[in-house]
C-alpha cells in the first residue's frame, strides 16, 4: 500500500512538472505576433486550467505542511505563490504594471527544481555552504567597491563623462570583475589600464571561487549518500 502511494505521488509530480513546462511553452507562444483568435482563446483557457491546478497544489501543500507558516515563507512556498498571484491581481492593475507582473509567471519554472533530484542536491549544497558563500559575497562587494574607487581615481579627470560618479564606476567594475567587459567604458590613462589588468586577473579568481565552494559541497553530499 505504501509503495502504491509512493508511485501515485511520483506520477503526480511528473504531471505537475509537465504542466510547468507546458506553461512556459504557452507563455512563449503568447509573444508571437498576429496570433489567430482561436490560439489566443486556447492559451487563455490553458492559463485558467494551469492556475486552477497550481492553486490546488499550493493549498494542499500548505495544509499538509508540518509547519504551515514556515512553508508559506520558504523558498518553494514563495515560488508557488508568486507563480499564481499575477492571475488573481491582474484585474486591479494598469496595463504597464500588468505586463511586468505577468512576467512573474515564469517563476513557475523554478518549481521544476522541486521534482529533480539533481536540483535538490544542488540546493542542499548551497545551504551547506551558505556561510562560505556569504563571506564570498561580502568580500566580492568590497572588491567591487574598491575597484570602482580605483578606476574613479585614475580616469575620472581624463574621462569625466564616462567615469562621472562612483556609481558609473561600479558598472565598469562589475563588467570587468566578471570578465564580461562590454567595452562601453574603458580606461585611457596608463594608471587606469594597469589597474584594469590587475582587476581582470582578480576577476578570474573571483568567478572561480563560488564554483569551487559548491563543487566541494556537492562532492561531500555525494560521498555521504554513497555510505
Amino acid at each position: 500500500m505504501k509503495k502504491l502511494f509512493g508511485i501515485q505521488i511520483r506520477h503526480l509530480e511528473i504531471f505537475i512538472a509537465v504542466l510547468i513546462i507546458f506553461s512556459v511553452v504557452c507563455f512563449s507562444i503568447e509573444t508571437l505576433p498576429d496570433l489567430p483568435s482561436g490560439t489566443l482563446a486556447f492559451l487563455e483557457y490553458a492559463e485558467i486550467f494551469l492556475i486552477f491546478v497550481f492553486t490546488i497544489e499550493y493549498i494542499i501543500r500548505i495544509i499538509a505542511a508540518p509547519n504551515r507558516l514556515k512553508f508559506i515563507f520558504s523558498f518553494y512556498g514563495i515560488v508557488d505563490l508568486v507563480s499564481i498571484l499575477p492571475f488573481f491581481i491582474a484585474p486591479a492593475l494598469d496595463l504597464e504594471t500588468l505586463r511586468l507582473v505577468r512576467l512573474l509567471r515564469m517563476i513557475r519554472i523554478l518549481k521544476l527544481t522541486r521534482y529533480t533530484q539533481a536540483f535538490i542536491q544542488f540546493g542542499k549544497a548551497i545551504n551547506n555552504s551558505k556561510e562560505e558563500l556569504a563571506i564570498f559575497l561580502f568580500v566580492s562587494s568590497l572588491v567591487l567597491y574598491f575597484s570602482a574607487l580605483g578606476i574613479y581615481h585614475f580616469d575620472h579627470y581624463a574621462q569625466p563623462e564616462a567615469f562621472k560618479t562612483i556609481f558609473d564606476c561600479l558598472w565598469w567594475a562589475v563588467s570587468t570583475l566578471t570578465t564580461v567587459g562590454y567595452g562601453d567604458i574603458y580606461p585611457v590613462t596608463t594608471g587606469g589600464r594597469v589597474f584594469t589588468f590587475a582587476i581582470l586577473l582578480m576577476g578570474l579568481g573571483l568567478v572561480a571561487v563560488p564554483t569551487g565552494i559548491i563543487a566541494t559541497s556537492l562532492s561531500a553530499i555525494k560521498q555521504e549518500k554513497s555510505k
